[in-house]
């Protein structure tokens, strides 16, 4: 697939809670084809301290209005400077880069399991996979309320369901002690996962010792998105994978997991 370099125009940039904004991102030139767990590498600009572009899940694709959306969270230097960021200012990125996830059969029953900034394509996967939102289901996890971000505008798409360590909504405790999880899991046919390491291995692991197939999305640290620098490399059951070129998805089953 080919590769783009342009600077976007920001449109939006909105706080949707203390770490999370989103940004809209509108392109001078016709979006190309973007799918879920594909991302883009954004230059931070005026921040001289930091060198190198980061990645970012793709949350939405408005192929009308030629914009991008990210669900950007705030996890460092350079993530911060980025949601410094003023509407109409311009925001150079490569994209699309990486592999998507696999999109579902149209008989498939499918469980999304996302947590952190890994919702984003999870939420971008439920509103593009073309099933009945009776056969989508998407659980979502967070430590408190105040962390998850409102999803109104995807809950047409599926059946929602949330996790916080407090309990102050949803069930209380990870993804993995949810309900939908431990009593519903052999309903899915596929399970796809986008999150914190531990919590895609619990879920992989899981999946695996049930047969059920699922693919995960790594968060390896990146830096080139080219599989030049050889920062994200995963030790898989077929040797070095660069994250960023053959993944960031990955079937669980191919993962040393």
């Amino acid at each position: 697939m080919k590769k783009t370099v342009i600077d976007f125009l920001l449109l939006n940039n909105k706080q949707l809670n203390k770490d999370n904004f989103l940004l809209v991102l509108q392109s001078p030139i016709p979006v190309s084809d973007i799918f879920p767990g594909q991302f883009i590498n954004v230059e931070i600009k005026d921040a001289t301290e930091i060198f190198l572009r980061r990645p970012f899940s793709v949350l939405d694709v408005d192929y009308e209005k030629q914009t991008i959306s990210l669900l950007v969270k705030i996890l460092g230097r350079g993530s911060r400077k980025l949601t410094e960021a003023k509407e109409g200012q311009k925001i150079s990125a490569i994209f699309p880069l990486g592999k998507s996830f696999t999109l579902p059969d149209k008989n498939d029953r499918i469980l999304l399991i996302g947590g952190g900034s890994g919702v984003a394509p999870m939420l971008f996967l439920s509103k593009i996979c073309g099933l009945d939102p009776d056969n989508v289901t998407v659980l979502i996890g967070a430590r408190s309320s105040s962390d998850h971000i409102d999803i109104t505008a995807y809950q047409p798409y599926g059946n929602f369901f949330f996790t916080t360590e407090d309990g102050s909504l949803g069930e209380k405790g990870y993804v993995t002690n949810h309900t939908v999880f431990i009593d519903r899991l052999t309903q899915f046919s596929k399970i796809y996962t986008c999150g914190p390491d531990l919590m895609m291995k619990s879920i992989g692991r899981t999946a695996i010792g049930k047969s059920i197939f699922c693919e995960v999305s790594l968060e390896n640290m990146m830096a080139c998105g080219f599989g030049v620098c050889l920062c994200c490399v995963e030790d898989t059951k077929a040797g070095h994978k660069c994250v960023c070129t053959d993944g960031p998805v990955f079937n669980v089953n191919d993962l040393k997991w």
